[in-house]
């Protein structure tokens, strides 16, 4: 009841409260806007920002890009209808597609699948060698998020519950702020902040090593389910160009750090570095049945997502999973794999 109360209370001014920043720049008041929400973790999606690849397929719209620091506030701005899509880890959207939030929207695109570029680390002074000397330590990570499912998952592998350790709710740059002053003994947490705490600390498990164990965690893009029926052919022109920013990862990979240098603030090298710890799926391995999927045939995200479901409410993170069919539903393969066609 008090989440549902305070998503009513945050819904009427959901980007005023979510801490977002919005690049207004370019509108024209006579287009139609397409509200994209996106965080400065590697993607392709900053790729298609820096490049202005949308504002060259869709002269048709102002594209406005705004940024988040986490999915939960994604979420909270699509239950305010102030997205089109959005970009957001699979912990989020698992929670998203279930019950209370229901947000109507639809997995349409993987950004990437976690690798080494999500880890929980153990700050340097604080004789924490492994999980299990976690127990009764101060652990940052934002609450909702991928990595909040990571590091329960990683507790449960080694017999400890969130009631062992003093979890806490932060931000990536107030966990970094936390750690520096020594308030945290402990983060789980996703590149570029992670790469600042690893600096002092080390890595007790990163979520490739998670996925391993068949705890996959994903940072996917969302549509809104009335966006995408109501203009298909945008959500068409808005994939090809995401496909094609995957396909300037693995093929040139130093302009693809070059791009997302100049929107996070890194160095090129410094990025090129990040992009070597995730996992980029290639347009034709998106389609696979192990993700995807095409129109008639939904991948194995679906399962993946309603695992997470599952783990949430175990966790007490929601009050029931969903069912599979809800995550199946939520899968928007219209048009695939031809729609990713560059």
């Amino acid at each position: 009841m008090r989440l549902k109360v305070l998503l009513a209370a945050v819904a009427v001014s959901a980007l005023a409260l979510s801490g977002c920043a919005v690049d207004h720049s370019g509108q024209d008041a006579a287009k139609p806007t397409l509200r994209l929400g996106y965080q400065t973790f590697p993607s392709g999606d900053l790729i298609v920002k820096n490049n202005k690849w949308l504002e060259e397929a869709l002269p048709d719209y102002n594209i406005k890009w705004i940024k988040f620091d986490s999915g939960a506030d994604i979420n909270t701005a699509f239950i305010a209808k102030e997205l089109d899509f959005g970009a957001l880890g699979s912990s989020p959207v698992a929670r998203g597609l279930s019950a209370p939030l229901n947000i109507p929207y639809s997995v349409a695109f993987v950004l990437d699948v976690a690798g080494d570029n999500e880890a929980l680390v153990a700050r340097n002074g604080t004789n924490v060698n492994a999980i299990a000397d976690l127990k009764g330590k101060r652990i940052a990570t934002p609450f909702a998020s991928t990595a909040h499912y990571s590091l329960l998952a990683a507790l449960a592998q080694n017999n400890l519950t969130p009631k062992d350790v003093q979890l806490i709710d932060l931000q990536p740059q107030a966990i970094l702020a936390a750690w520096d002053r020594g308030d945290i003994d402990a983060a789980y947490t996703w590149l570029p902040t992670l790469d600042d705490l690893r600096k002092t600390g080390k890595d007790l498990i990163t979520s490739r090593q998670l996925a391993k164990d068949g705890k996959p965690t994903l940072d996917l893009a969302a549509v809104s389910n009335e966006f995408a029926a109501a203009h298909p052919d945008v959500v068409d022109k808005w994939r090809q160009q995401e496909a094609r920013a995957l396909t300037v990862i693995k093929d040139d990979p130093a302009a693809a750090a070059k791009a997302i240098a100049a929107e996070i603030g890194l160095t090129p090298d410094v990025v090129a570095g990040q992009l070597k710890q995730g996992v980029y799926l290639t347009p034709d391995q998106l389609t696979s049945p192990e993700w995807l999927g095409t129109e008639g045939a939904v991948g194995n995200i679906a399962k993946n997502l309603q695992s997470a479901s599952e783990f949430l409410a175990e966790q007490n993170q929601i009050p029931d999973a969903a069912p599979l069919k809800t995550f199946q539903d939520a899968i928007y393969v219209k048009g695939l794999p031809g729609a990713l066609a560059q």
